[in-house]
């Protein structure tokens, strides 16, 4: 069997940034409406918590293996942007909210095209 190389995911800042985007995100839904619990609320929160889990998930395998998870992190991380865009339409989140996710969503997912580019 080869060595191959592991990514240690807990040292990746994308890894990092995922934990921080879900930390803000569970801090924001505290305050969505109850009846959105089930709903939009449910959507973001697993959302959010697929950016690190694929991070993680893929950091144990081949470097062309790890790419797809981190497309699938990507993935997420559009699909969040999108969910928190209608959060705030629904006026859920304010516009000072949106803004800050989206510019450490921008900021994950610039470093992740860049990290991957480099696998």
């Amino acid at each position: 069997m080869s060595n191959r190389k592991r990514h240690n995911y807990k040292n990746l800042k994308i890894w990092n940034i995922g934990i921080e985007i879900v930390d803000d995100i569970f801090k924001i839904t505290d305050s969505f409406p109850k009846e959105e619990k089930f709903g939009l609320v449910s959507q973001i929160n697993r959302c959010s918590v697929s950016i690190p889990s694929n991070i993680a998930e893929g950091s144990s395998r081949t470097d062309k293996s790890f790419s797809h998870f981190l497309d699938i992190s990507l993935g997420s991380s559009f699909e969040l942007e999108t969910q928190l865009i209608i959060a705030n339409k629904r006026e859920f989140i304010s516009e000072e909210q949106l803004k800050t996710l989206e510019e450490k969503i921008a900021e994950f997912q610039k470093m992740t095209m860049s990290f991957q580019n480099k696998l």
